[in-house]
């Protein structure tokens, strides 16, 4: 049940007017059914596992806060951690690290075999786990207390709009709303129909589905075209406007689902996080990583890196940090060396900056700023690279041809111009509004004259503009 499907609409458009005439008492009730079904759409084989994972951090959650000694917190949250992480452990790695043994000990001459699980990946398993896994950490820590019933947490661990591809919402004093409210002390509260919530869930949508349909699935015919080729096929030009149409695809395509998300959820009361502010305007790694898959980033930066230790420590402590960190970050996204390289990549991105002492707070000129900006672009571009390509043979096949293959093909110059028709308006909006007071939302808060000549623009756009084919979320395989 796609964002992008008329199946989901017709869903929503059944649930939305049910919810709102439902009192507060049986609202969770409903969403929560609707958010199973929804879930369940997908394979309903994918329900209990959910099921499980909420069960037992709703009542490990409990005892956490009931118990007064800390050793037997420490063992509660680990239990939790030990669970959940074999849970995604068995569907999302085993084989890739089952396979990688084998390898490994056939290479010494040591013949062995271990047997593979043919399941599929549970959609939005990383997420959910994730998510639930805050929530425990976080009462831990005395952040957060319980939720107030049980049907609250299931219901904050599966809400439908942001369940299979985030963003990883926390639960309580973390606040990600306008009142610094979690997603569940929103759960557990009367939600109240604002003024502006039609007006700003209708924008949230309209650009969710305008990055998706327009950009991400007309950029993922240009990345296919590319990725799917022999490399023989192929120039250094071609391989880097390639990057380029996949930097575009996956920011499109992922900001695309979490706008879209946001919007749904407005339009029921909800407020999720802001998952993207920009980040292809970013001057250095960690800015990057405060505008990119923020719920993701600050998830590994509260729960991981300072664990680890933050910046605690001396240059050799704070790298280890920042490199565990990231590489798991990689891992995180699938089971695959490119991924692995791609956090290690980052890793030593954030790595360089920090300790050659590159980041910086003070007011930049405009022509410095640009400068940076554009090289930051293409240092995360090379990541992309690591991210799409199928294997570490093609991240090199790729590229030898764009250091030793310039040649201007018709082929690159027509991708350059697709990608200018149909980024650049994107990129100029987003550009204009990171300069407002109220960044994305500044367009929803404009005269109407205003938004409705965006709107049209951007409903020509779906109607006249879209791919060939819809394609998936990226994230979905996530």
């Amino acid at each position: 049940m796609l964002f992008n499907s008329w199946t989901f609409w017709l869903f929503f458009a059944i649930v939305l007017p049910i919810y709102w005439l439902l009192p507060f008492r049986l609202q969770t009730f409903f969403l929560l059914a609707a958010s199973y079904l929804f879930y369940g759409w997908w394979d309903w084989r994918f329900l209990p596992l959910i099921m499980f994972s909420t069960v037992m951090d709703f009542y490990l959650g409990l005892l956490i806060a009931s118990t007064s000694t800390q050793a037997t917190k420490q063992r509660l949250v680990w239990l939790s951690v030990a669970v959940n992480l074999l849970l995604l452990g068995v569907f999302k790695y085993y084989n890739f690290f089952s396979n990688e043994v084998v390898t490994a000990l056939n290479s010494i001459g040591i013949h062995a075999s271990l047997p593979v699980v043919q399941v599929l990946l549970p959609v939005g398993i990383s997420f959910y786990t994730f998510q639930s896994m805050s929530y425990i950490f976080d009462i831990a820590r005395g952040v957060t207390k319980p939720a107030t019933s049980f049907w609250n947490f299931a219901l904050y661990v599966s809400f439908f709009p942001h369940l299979v591809a985030g963003p990883i919402m926390r639960s309580g004093a973390k606040g990600q709303d306008a009142l610094g409210r979690g997603l569940l002390k929103q759960i557990e509260t009367p939600r109240i129909r604002r003024s502006d919530d039609f007006a700003v869930g209708l924008y949230y949508i309209l650009l969710g589905l305008f990055k998706k349909v327009v950009i991400g699935d007309n950029m993922a015919v240009l990345v296919n075209t590319v990725f799917s080729r022999d490399t023989s096929e192929l120039t250094g030009l071609e391989c880097l406007v390639g990057v380029y149409a996949f930097a575009w695809q996956i920011y499109a395509d992922f900001s695309g689902y979490s706008s879209i998300a946001q919007g749904v959820a407005r339009w029921m009361g909800i407020d999720l996080m802001d998952n993207f502010k920009v980040p292809y305007l970013a001057i250095s790694p960690s800015d990057f990583w405060r505008r990119w898959h923020i719920s993701l980033s600050t998830w590994l930066r509260d729960y991981l890196y300072i664990a680890l230790g933050g910046n605690r420590g001396g240059g050799s402590m704070v790298l280890r940090n920042l490199m565990i960190t990231m590489i798991l970050g990689g891992i995180w996204h699938g089971a695959n060396w490119t991924f692995v390289f791609w956090g290690l990549y980052h890793g030593a991105l954030l790595s360089i900056y920090r300790f050659m002492g590159w980041e910086t707070a003070k007011p930049l000129s405009f022509m410095d700023r640009s400068w940076r900006i554009i090289l930051m672009f293409h240092l995360v571009c090379f990541g992309w690279l690591l991210f799409r390509a199928t294997s570490m043979h093609q991240v090199g096949d790729f590229l030898y041809l764009m250091a030793t293959d310039w040649r201007v093909t018709p082929t690159a110059v027509a991708m350059l111009g697709l990608i200018a028709f149909y980024a650049l308006p994107l990129f100029l909006f987003e550009y204009w509004a990171s300069s407002r007071a109220n960044n994305l939302l500044s367009l929803a808060q404009s005269p109407w004259i205003a938004r409705a000549g965006v709107y049209a623009y951007a409903v020509l756009m779906l109607v006249f503009f879209q791919a060939p084919e819809s394609h998936e979320f990226i994230y979905f395989q996530f």
